[in-house]
C-alpha cells in the first residue's frame, strides 16, 4: 500500500544524489529517460539538501536555509512557519494556533500534533449570558483562544528538531526588524477591511495611512521584539513574563476573559493522527476536535465515483467533489467538537459504508441543497 502523508506546515521533498565514485572501466551510463512534457520554461529544482515548498517564496527561502545548515524537516518547517507569519499574518501567525503531521522515515511512524489553544477558563456559557451576549462575533475578543503556535514549534523543536530558537527564528526576526517587499498577491491580501477598525491593526498593517502597494517595504518591529523573546527565552518567553502580561492586558481592555494562568498552562497535545484509504493511498489527518475528519469522509465518498473517467476539472467531477464536500461538513458540524467534553463518532464518519451511503445522496444532475438526516 502506497503512503500518502500530509504536514500542515509545508509539504518538502527531498532528491537524493549519488555521490560514489566512478568505477575503472565502468560500463557506459544508460541513456536517461526523457524528462515528462510540460508548459513552463523553467527546469525543475535538484538540489542534494532538500526543497521546501510554501505559499510565499521567503518562507521557502528560509526553511532551505535550515536545511543546508545541517537541519532537518522539523527545523525547515518551523523557520518557514514563523516567516509565514511576518510576510502572510493574514494567513498565519505566532498569535494563532498550529497543527501539524509528521512521518519519521526510520520508523514509518505517523505522529500528529494538535497545538489548538483552549479558550479562557472564565468563558463559560453563564459568564456570556450575564453579558447579554447570545453569539459569538467571529472577529470579536471571545472568539480568541489561548495561541498555541509558539508552544506547538517548541514541542516539535524539542521532539523532532536540531536547531535552537535563535536559530530557527533569525530569518524571521531579519524581515521583521529590516523590512521585505509585498509582492503582488500579498498586496493584495493584506488589508481586512473587516479587521479595519480593531485596535493596532491600522497602525500595524498601514502604518503610512495608506493601502501598501506593491513593492512597499514593510517592516513589524514589534514582531521582531516578540521573536527575540522566543529566541532568548524559548516557549515561556511568549505564555510568561512580559509578553503573555502584554497579551492578556491587551485582551482584558477588549473585554476579553483572559487571563495569566490561561497562557502559563497551555500545552499542545501528541495525538494519534486518524486515516483511511483512496484507491490505495493511505491518507492521514489530525482528529477532532480538528476538521480533518470531513477531509477523510470527502475522499471516502469521492471514491465511489470513476473521477479519473470524469476528467480533470471537468463540470462532472467538480460536481462530485462539490457535493461530497457539503455532505461529509455536514456530519462534521453534526457530530465534531471536543472529545474531552463529549463523545465523537469517529469511527463511524470514518467507515465505507458511510461513504456509500452520502455518495448515494449525490443527485449527478444537478446541486442540491442537502439536508442529511442524522436520526
Amino acid at each position: 500500500m502506497k503512503l500518502l502523508s500530509a504536514a500542515l506546515l509545508f509539504s518538502m521533498v527531498v532528491f537524493a544524489q549519488d555521490d560514489a565514485p566512478p568505477a575503472a572501466q565502468a560500463a557506459p551510463r544508460p541513456a536517461a529517460p526523457q524528462p515528462p512534457p510540460r508548459e513552463q520554461a523553467r527546469s525543475m529544482i535538484v538540489t542534494r539538501f532538500g526543497i521546501v515548498a510554501t505559499s510565499q517564496f521567503l518562507a521557502s527561502q528560509a526553511g532551505a536555509k535550515m536545511l543546508e545548515s545541517g537541519g532537518n524537516a522539523i527545523d525547515a518547517a518551523i523557520a518557514a512557519n514563523a516567516v509565514l507569519g511576518l510576510t502572510q499574518p493574514y494567513v498565519n501567525g505566532m498569535g494563532g494556533d498550529l497543527f501539524a503531521i509528521v512521518y519519521e522515515a526510520k520508523t514509518g511512524k505517523v505522529y500528529g500534533l494538535n497545538s489548538s489553544g483552549w479558550t479562557p477558563k472564565a468563558l463559560t456559557i453563564d459568564y456570556l449570558k450575564s453579558k447579554g451576549i447570545d453569539k459569538i462575533d467571529r472577529i470579536g475578543v471571545h472568539a480568541i483562544t489561548v495561541p498555541g503556535c509558539v508552544a506547538g514549534w517548541d514541542a516539535l523543536r524539542r521532539r523532532f528538531g536540531t536547531k535552537t530558537f535563535p536559530e530557527l527564528l533569525a530569518s524571521a526576526t531579519f524581515y521583521a526588524e529590516n523590512g521585505f517587499p509585498l509582492p503582488e498577491i500579498g498586496a493584495r491580501s493584506w488589508i481586512s477591511q473587516a479587521l479595519l477598525q480593531k485596535p493596532g491593526y491600522k497602525e500595524t498593517y498601514m502604518p503610512s495611512g495608506t493601502r501598501p502597494q506593491l513593492g512597499d517595504v514593510f517592516k513589524n518591529p514589534a514582531l521582531g521584539e516578540s521573536f527575540r523573546q522566543v529566541a532568548a527565552k524559548g516557549r515561556d518567553g511568549y505564555y510568561k513574563g512580559k509578553m503573555a502580561e502584554n497579551l492578556v492586558k491587551f485582551l482584558q481592555a477588549q473585554g476579553g476573559a483572559h487571563t495569566l494562568e490561561d497562557f502559563a498552562e497551555f500545552e499542545p497535545e501528541w495525538v494519534e493522527p486518524i486515516t483511511t484509504t483512496y484507491r490505495g493511498w493511505q491518507v492521514y489527518e489530525l482528529p477532532p476536535n480538528g476538521q480533518g475528519v470531513a477531509a477523510l469522509s470527502m475522499l471516502n465518498i469521492m471514491e465511489n465515483f470513476p473521477l479519473k473517467d470524469y476528467g480533470h476539472n471537468s463540470a462532472a467531477a467538480l460536481h462530485v467533489m462539490i457535493e461530497a464536500k457539503k455532505l461529509a461538513y455536514a456530519d462534521m458540524a453534526r457530530y465534531v467538537g471536543d472529545p474531552r467534553f463529549g463523545p465523537v463518532p469517529v469511527k463511524e464518519m470514518l467507515s465505507k459504508d458511510l461513504g456509500k451511503s452520502r455518495a448515494a445522496l449525490i443527485n449527478a444532475r444537478k446541486r442540491d441543497d442537502l439536508y442529511v438526516d442524522h436520526r
